[in-house]
C-alpha cells in the first residue's frame, strides 16, 4: 500500500482530490490532509509518504517553501495550482506533474498512473532541482530542461539545444557540445515546450534554435545552415514567418 499526504489550504480542492482518490483506495492510502506548511512538514517527517499532493499556494507561503525546508525529498510530488500562469513553463521544462484546478478526473488519473510507474527517487530529485533552478532564473536562455529518453531523463540547459529533428514518435536532439540525444517524445512536444522567443519550426521535421543559425540561403523556401554544419530546408509555407522571426 502506497502512503499519500495532501497539503492544500482550500477545503473544496482537498475534498475533490479525496474523491478522485477513492478508486485507488486499494493501492493508495491517504494518511492525512494538512492546510499549512508547518503541519505539512511535520506530517511528512512522521509518515514518510510515497507521494504528496502539494498545493503551490498555501496561505502566505508556497509548496516550494515546504520542500525547501526538508533535508531530503524521498517521495514523489504532484503539484496542484489554481493559477494557470504560475510557473507553468518551469513545470513543463522539469517534466514534473502538476494539476490545474479545478482538477479533472482525466488529468488526475494520468498523474497517478505516471506516479505508479515509479520513477526513481533520484530522478524526482533531479527534476525538482531543475524546477527550483528555473523558478530562480529569469533569463530564458539559462533555464534547464528535462529531456525524456528511453532510459530516463537527461537534464540540459535550453540554450545548449541547437536543433531537434523528428523521427516518428521520437525526436533527435543536437546539443552545442556535439552530443546527440534521442528523446521519447514527438517534435510537437518540444515545439510546445521550448520558448518561442528562440525556437522556430522551419519544417515539419525540424525545430531549430535561432541563435545557432549561421546562414540563410535563398530559394523557394530556402535553407538554413546551422553552426554544427547541418543544412536544413525551410518549408515554403513557413518561410515568411521564419524570416520575420530571424530578422527581429
Amino acid at each position: 500500500m502506497l502512503k499519500a499526504l495532501l497539503i492544500d489550504d482550500e477545503a473544496h480542492c482537498a475534498e475533490r482530490i479525496k474523491k478522485l482518490l477513492v478508486p485507488y483506495e486499494s493501492t493508495i492510502q491517504l494518511l492525512g490532509t494538512y492546510t499549512t506548511v508547518d503541519d505539512g512538514i511535520k506530517a511528512i517527517e512522521a509518515v514518510q509518504p510515497d507521494v504528496v499532493f502539494l498545493d503551490i499556494q498555501i496561505h502566505d507561503q508556497t509548496g516550494f517553501d515546504l520542500l525547501d525546508k526538508l533535508a531530503t525529498i524521498p517521495f514523489e510530488v504532484i503539484f496542484t495550482t489554481a493559477h494557470n500562469n504560475y510557473a507553468i513553463d518551469a513545470f513543463k521544462y522539469s517534466a514534473l506533474d502538476y494539476l490545474l484546478k479545478p482538477i479533472t478526473k482525466i488529468d488526475f488519473d494520468a498523474a497517478v498512473l505516471k506516479f505508479q510507474k515509479k520513477n526513481s527517487l533520484e530522478e524526482t530529485t533531479n527534476k525538482l532541482k531543475v524546477l527550483f533552478h528555473n523558478l530562480s532564473t529569469q533569463t530564458e536562455g539559462l533555464k534547464k530542461m528535462a529531456i525524456p529518453t528511453l532510459d530516463g531523463f537527461v537534464f540540459v540547459a535550453i540554450s545548449e539545444i541547437i536543433r531537434c529533428e523528428s523521427d516518428g514518435n521520437y525526436t533527435h536532439i543536437t546539443l552545442k557540445n556535439g552530443e546527440h540525444l534521442t528523446a521519447s517524445k514527438t517534435l510537437k512536444h518540444f515545439e510546445d515546450v521550448l520558448p518561442t522567443l528562440n525556437f522556430f519550426r522551419i519544417h515539419k521535421s525540424h525545430l531549430i534554435n535561432l541563435n545557432y543559425v549561421e546562414k540563410y540561403l535563398k530559394g523557394k523556401g530556402g535553407y538554413v545552415q546551422m553552426n554544427d554544419g547541418k543544412n536544413i530546408e525551410v518549408a515554403v509555407r513557413r518561410k515568411e514567418g521564419f524570416l520575420q522571426k530571424l530578422l527581429k
